[in-house]
């Protein structure tokens, strides 16, 4: 390691990054600790940015520690951490372990009383202008009660969680921007705080829309001659929830509305919440400027669940119906449906709708046979949690032990055959796999994985194991 006094703040806090990254999930590196930005190196004390002060509380909760150690691996027993943290409102927190530079917002703007205008929209396009007028739009289940957190989900929940519980746009989580992949609860979690809005601050107006419905009345409303109206009519909100926002690439007058829209409502300190399929770096057919504003959103990524929290999501589902299934049906489920919530809720439909119509009995074989009938695009797709489950129960061990440190030989060549598979069916790296099979590196995995496949190839007894779990998975 070089000497403190040659060490740039950028360099120093790369290798707590990869110290970091060693010691957690790679989900919670990507969401709490990837954001952050080194500021400046002075006097044994780094001074890093966080994104908002949702990540000052986290890391104060759940990373004190860790943070001291990289901190202090890199400068030294005297080694600190400076936190810049910026808030909605000036306040000073000093603590033993960090210190926290506060940057306020600008002084806020008093917008003037909303005036409607002169011609007023087609009722027909548009629904009404005046604030009490304008329905919310949203759907009352997508609430926050029903929306399971997990670990792939967390910094998006707890940071819509702050958005709804403060004077909306008041926090510095505007525009807020939640990205994912298909069916993984964007529109659930966007929903939910535009409803937790409306419990809290219930005179303020809040307007869920879809991508393409904004798009629909836009394209009505200028071919009637009513565009400003349509824009007005937006303006009119205090929190704007716009859904799948990558339906506006490539339609540039739509966009320019859009634009306007969010210019006027993010001027007057109104809540904006956004949802996409991609990040703000990775959307395309947007136009630069519009893409900026992206940018300077609170971005939240909502992962994909991991085993606990898939059966925690059935299991709210089914209470929710109150409808019941077997502990054994619920997780063989969960283990085999991975890619997303909505194939998790049409697996558990599935099953349900075969035992309904042909009063058979909710049971393994039951969900065996129509997971593999009707959701097959899920059914074939094996996890290292499927893995470990039949790992586990072909030895007649514990899944839970795998992941122990323990170098007892019953434990530790079931874990070597997991990481065997995973390697195998999986497309996950290494080290994704070795944080999932007893916290390994990725060195251990390759290892693993060069073991096993010399053990097939020279005892018998590996052969036939390895055959029958090969076998098992293939169900």
């Amino acid at each position: 390691m070089a000497p403190k006094s040659t060490q740039d703040h950028l360099s120093v806090w790369k290798n707590c990054l990869e110290f970091i990254r060693d010691n957690v999930s790679e989900n919670t590196f990507k969401m709490w600790f990837a954001p952050i930005e080194a500021v400046s190196l002075a006097d044994d004390a780094l001074t890093v940015k966080l994104p908002g002060y949702v990540y000052y509380e986290w890391l104060e909760k759940n990373a004190t520690k860790l943070m001291k150690t990289a901190i202090r691996k890199e400068l030294g027993a005297n080694g600190r951490l400076k936190y810049n943290v910026p808030m909605a409102d000036p306040v000073s927190i000093t603590l033993p372990s960090t210190q926290v530079q506060q940057t306020a917002n600008p002084p806020r703007r008093h917008a003037n009383p909303y005036e409607v205008p002169g011609n007023m929209p087609n009722p027909d396009i548009i629904p009404g202008v005046k604030p009490i007028e304008i329905p919310s739009n949203l759907i009352g289940t997508l609430n926050f009660e029903n929306f399971v957190q997990g670990e792939c989900n967390q910094f998006a929940r707890v940071a819509g969680l702050t958005i709804a519980q403060s004077t909306p746009g008041s926090t510095p989580y505007n525009p807020f921007f939640i990205y994912s992949n298909t069916g993984l609860g964007k529109t659930h979690l966007a929903n939910a705080i535009g409803l937790e809005i409306k419990s809290n601050f219930p005179e303020k107006v809040v307007l869920y829309v879809n991508s393409d419905l904004f798009t629909q009345q836009y394209g009505e409303a200028s071919r009637s001659g009513n565009r400003n109206d349509f824009i007005y009519f937006y303006q009119n909100v205090d929190v704007l929830i716009i859904d799948d926002i990558q339906f506006l690439a490539n339609k540039e007058k739509t966009q320019e509305a859009f634009f306007h829209i969010f210019n006027y409502l993010q001027q007057r300190k109104k809540q904006i919440i956004i949802t996409a399929d991609k990040s703000p770096a990775e959307i395309t057919g947007f136009e630069a400027r519009v893409l900026a504003r992206f940018k300077w959103s609170l971005v939240a990524e909502l992962g994909t669940p991991d085993l606990e929290t898939r059966i925690a999501i059935l299991k709210k589902k089914l209470e929710n119906n109150g409808i019941e299934f077997p502990k054994e049906v619920i997780e063989y489920i969960a283990l085999r449906v991975t890619a997303n919530v909505r194939e998790l809720e049409g697996a558990m439909i599935a099953i349900l709708a075969q035992a309904s119509i042909n009063h058979k009995e909710i049971t393994i074989d039951l969900a065996k046979d129509m997971i593999d009938k009707y959701v097959k695009s899920t059914a074939r797709e094996i996890s290292v949690e499927y893995i470990q489950k039949i790992v586990a129960d072909h030895f007649n061990i514990a899944v839970d032990t795998i992941n122990t440190s323990t170098r007892r030989r019953e434990i530790a060549q079931p874990r070597q055959i997991c990481m065997y598979f995973a390697h195998k069916y999986t497309k996950l790296p290494l080290s994704t796999i070795g944080k999932n099979c007893g916290n390994k590196d990725h060195a251990t995995v390759l290892h693993a994985c060069r073991v096993i496949s010399d053990l097939y190839e020279t005892d018998k007894k590996m052969r036939i194991d390895i055959d029958e779990i090969d076998k098992k998975m293939k169900l």
